[in-house]
């Protein structure tokens, strides 16, 4: 029996997550959202929350006075909170396994505990966690584009569907990482 990879595991566990989301609320959802985090900023123990707005949470800030595009495209408007999570983390026992194992084999896994000081002042470390944060990042972009090539996204929401796919530790990439993930027609409102 051929090995699952980490990149496999992130698109059937995402695939499942997505069709958990409650039925009633499949309609009304009209973005879907890739957030990545890293447990105690170690680029080791990234993951990615799989979410999701609907136009009731839009429409409730838009009674609060948001901006209207802050309040349909500003991930800081969203839901936030009961996502799952996927990635080197203890909510995804599957997926940590695989995520160390695939960053050993490309040579950039590092043993110790996190300690920024040493980061700094150890160039090959700072290198192999640039190098873990670049690939988790290709992996959740690659995610994106499977679910809509695969014809997921349509499948389980009746229409395709933007992904937003954010990275606050890196601001500004969401543009790059969200125009990369989808097909262009998907968000033009979005980079408006």
């Amino acid at each position: 029996m051929e090995r699952k990879s980490f990149q496999t595991h992130l698109r059937q566990a995402a695939t499942g997550i997505l069709e958990r989301v409650p039925e009633q609320l499949k309609p009304e959802t009209y973005v879907l959202a890739f957030n990545i985090w890293r447990v105690d900023a170690d680029n080791r123990r990234p993951h990615v929350d799989v979410g999701y707005n609907t136009k009731s949470r839009y429409e409730q800030e838009m009674r609060r006075g948001a901006d209207p595009w802050e309040a349909r495209w500003n991930y800081a408007f969203w839901i936030l909170d009961g996502f799952d999570r996927l990635g080197n983390v203890p909510e995804d026992p599957v997926g940590g396994p695989l995520y160390e194992e695939e960053a050993r084999e490309l040579g950039l896994w590092y043993d110790g505990a996190f300690d920024l000081g040493r980061m700094l002042d150890d160039d090959e470390l700072r290198t192999k966690s640039g190098l873990l944060e670049l690939h988790f990042h290709d992996a959740v972009v690659d995610l994106a584009r499977h679910l809509h090539r695969s014809g997921t996204v349509t499948r389980i929401f009746g229409r395709p569907l933007p992904v937003v796919v954010f990275d606050m530790d890196c601001p500004g990439w969401e543009e790059e990482a969200t125009r990369a993930a989808n097909p262009a027609e998907l968000i033009e409102d979005f980079l408006a």
